[in-house]
């Protein structure tokens, strides 16, 4: 709920409504501008009737907010949100960020040879799975906390941030101490009890669509973050599951749109997972461009042949470096059509 106070009115006036909203349990946010006396309230605000507060003197409009997420709603939050990472690195309002890596963290020489690539390409994030989630119990399942030691190692050397999937909130602690941005995968969308514990953590978060959520769904994942108390959260559209059986999935790149008009959150896009082919990665990481995306998550490898996972949608180096030329023209085109 927003309520919007009347022009002129008293300092009084708005300790009392808030005063007796905080005793009802509710939190309250203020956006207030030098012109208008603004503010949110935040909590379940279904007892709440919007007429009555009608009777508080000084009131001039409120507004219930329709959609189920708050925090997550464009309509609590009509800038951007920035997700400023340190380093001059940000994402959102008009800072794109290029993620690549190796879907699984391997060897080091491997590690280090792929971050040298992610650079040169003009990449700022290292990702790397070091808890691998995999449909078969006999997968390769991840090198833990190992690999998140290496990808830090690695990522240190050639001056990248890291991102990299949590599994478990018992690894939260390793993640804090080894990652820049907490990876949510797409099957763990809706574990309700690791989005809690994460919106206890100070780290951003990459929430990742599931393979069947609905956009409100996802909205609604990323409110359980934020209400726990971490507001920087980054969306992530890797393709959902449709009857189409081409692809690996069916990438959704109307979403970001869908998510810019409903959120003020920032979306990127994993073609790899999106598509499972590599001959696919660059042009629909281009329509990722061209449609606004925040960034791109991508998978790369030195050989993807001999890859443990997922070598079938990492690109080679070389395309990779070769992708990284278009991106870069064609973000510098889009920002030219776009002033």
């Amino acid at each position: 709920m927003i309520i919007q106070l009347k022009n002129g009115a008293t300092k009084d006036q708005y300790n009392k409504i808030t005063k007796e909203l905080i005793n009802k349990g509710y939190e309250i946010k203020d956006v207030s501008s030098d012109q208008v006396i603004v503010f949110g309230v935040i909590g379940d605000t279904a007892a709440l009737d919007e007429r009555d507060m009608y009777a508080y003197e000084g009131v001039f409009k409120v507004t219930r907010i329709q959609t189920p997420f708050k925090k997550a709603s464009r309509s609590f939050k009509k800038d951007d949100t920035v997700i400023d990472l340190g380093d001059n690195v940000k994402i959102g309002g008009g800072h794109f960020q290029m993620m690549a890596g190796p879907c699984s963290v391997e060897t080091e020489p491997l590690l280090i040879e792929t971050a040298k690539a992610v650079k040169e390409g003009g990449g700022t994030i290292l990702r790397g799975g070091a808890f691998k989630p995999r449909t078969s119990p006999y997968s390769f399942q991840g090198h833990g906390l190992e690999g998140l030691k290496m990808l830090r190692r690695v990522a240190n050397q050639f001056d990248l941030k890291v991102v990299s999937e949590i599994m478990a909130s018992d690894d939260l602690p390793h993640f804090e101490s080894y990652v820049d941005i907490i990876q949510v995968g797409a099957r763990n969308m809706q574990n309700f009890q690791l989005l809690k514990a994460l919106g206890q953590s100070r780290k951003p978060i990459l929430l990742k669509r599931g393979l069947s959520a609905t956009i409100e769904e996802w909205l609604m994942s990323a409110e359980y973050i934020m209400a726990g108390g971490n507001e920087s959260v980054i969306l992530c559209e890797r393709g959902i599951r449709t009857f189409e059986k081409y692809t690996r999935n069916t990438l959704d790149i109307s979403s970001v749109l869908a998510v810019r008009e409903l959120s003020h959150l920032p979306v990127i896009i994993d073609p790899s997972h999106a598509a499972g082919k590599y001959s696919m990665i660059e042009d629909l990481s281009l329509a990722s461009v061209a449609v606004g995306a925040d960034g791109l998550i991508v998978e790369i490898h030195p050989q993807p042949e001999i890859a443990y996972s997922d070598g079938a949608q990492s690109l080679k180096l070389d395309k990779y470096l070769s992708m990284m030329d278009k991106i870069h023209q064609l973000k510098a085109l889009m920002e030219r059509i776009r002033k």
